[in-house]
């Protein structure tokens, strides 16, 4: 009998970390799953750690040298037999009922996909300091269905909202199948998000719940904190990318919605073009940047008083919190100091 659910975990240099989320899989209170940990070229001992289990629900694929994290992740849903496909990151580990409340809840609503809230727990802590419907500033209290529309209006880079694009859903299994669904392996940044928005625009019934299952680690090496320019460069591309399909054209509200994303990305693309070489010494290079781009100049102004105010809690006050948690939710304590920078009209 295939297995009720099917947790896939790419895994890449988490030796310290790959332990406790396999071990929060296999205690769940659902049994009937299976883990899929493939180990992307890893040149400590993450696949020594993962294969010292002896527990027969668990495989592990040993890629030999690094594909990156979407490719790692379409191995294991090739491998995968469950009805649901669930994922963990290897550095992030379940609630133990988890998946055992997705299933009941899916089942209940007939989902094509299904995602819960998400603890935010600093790398040593002992408990989350937050969530990520707490962070969005959103009222939710039951059960949500989620539609493409509002996926994307409230997942806009560098503004208070939902990001569900940092949740992780689990997927029908057939549905993936049913319509070739799978993870844009030229994206090593933000490929949750438009995983989620191959099965939104192909119809999927995507539900959110309330309450938090999953445990998200904040580290400074994951690859959530990589370079900022190389995420806004692959989200510009594969925002426009997706705006070129026929059925994505129909959606007119789904249109407005992307080109104000992509508006988004592109300005705080300009932006950090010129941070970047600013930070770096590099003058010559931020001159010829602001010389393309004048009106970044005036954008650098309204993010400095910020800027020196993060840099305060940081290396005076010693908040390392800062510049931990991702760069989205940062902005919810912005806008909260200075509303009018984060008007629509401010930002086209």
């Amino acid at each position: 009998m295939n297995p009720k659910v099917s947790v896939i975990i790419p895994a890449y240099n988490t030796e310290v970390y790959i332990k406790e989320a396999i071990e929060s899989v296999l205690n769940q209170t659902l049994a009937e799953l299976e883990v899929i940990v493939v180990d992307d070229g890893s040149t400590d001992k993450t696949v020594e750690v993962a294969k010292s289990f002896t527990d027969e629900r668990l495989k592990v694929i040993v890629n030999p040298q690094n594909l990156g994290v979407s490719a790692a992740r379409n191995l294991a849903i090739k491998a995968a037999q469950g009805e649901w496909i669930a994922v963990l990151d290897s550095d992030d580990w379940y609630a133990h009922e988890r998946l055992e409340k997705l299933v009941l809840l899916a089942e209940q609503a007939n989902a094509d996909m299904i995602a819960d809230d998400v603890y935010f727990i600093k790398d040593g802590a002992t408990s989350p300091w937050s969530t990520l419907i707490q962070e969005s500033g959103e009222h939710i209290d039951k059960i949500l269905q989620i539609d493409i529309v509002y996926f994307v209006e409230t997942d806009v880079y560098g503004k208070p909202g939902l990001h569900l694009g940092l949740s992780k859903p689990m997927f029908k299994r057939e549905f993936l199948v049913k319509h070739s669904i799978e993870y844009d392996e030229t994206l090593s940044i933000a490929e949750d998000f438009w995983l989620d928005m191959k099965c939104l625009i192909n119809g999927a019934r995507f539900f959110l719940v309330p309450e938090a299952y999953y445990f998200y680690r904040s580290r400074t090496s994951s690859l959530v904190r990589e370079s900022r320019l190389k995420r806004l460069n692959q989200s510009c591309i594969a925002t426009y990318s997706f705006m070129q399909q026929k059925v994505v054209k129909k959606n007119l509200a789904l249109m407005r919605a992307l080109s104000y994303n992509l508006a988004v990305y592109n300005k705080n693309l300009a932006y950090n073009q010129v941070l970047l070489p600013l930070k770096q010494g590099n003058w010559l290079l931020a001159l010829r940047e602001f010389r393309k781009n004048p009106i970044i100049f005036y954008d650098f102004l309204s993010r400095f008083n910020d800027i020196i105010k993060r840099r305060f809690q940081y290396y005076v006050m010693g908040n390392k919190l800062v510049f931990e948690m991702p760069y989205n939710l940062q902005v919810k304590r912005r806008k909260l100091m200075h509303p009018s920078l984060y008007s629509p009209k401010n930002n086209k």
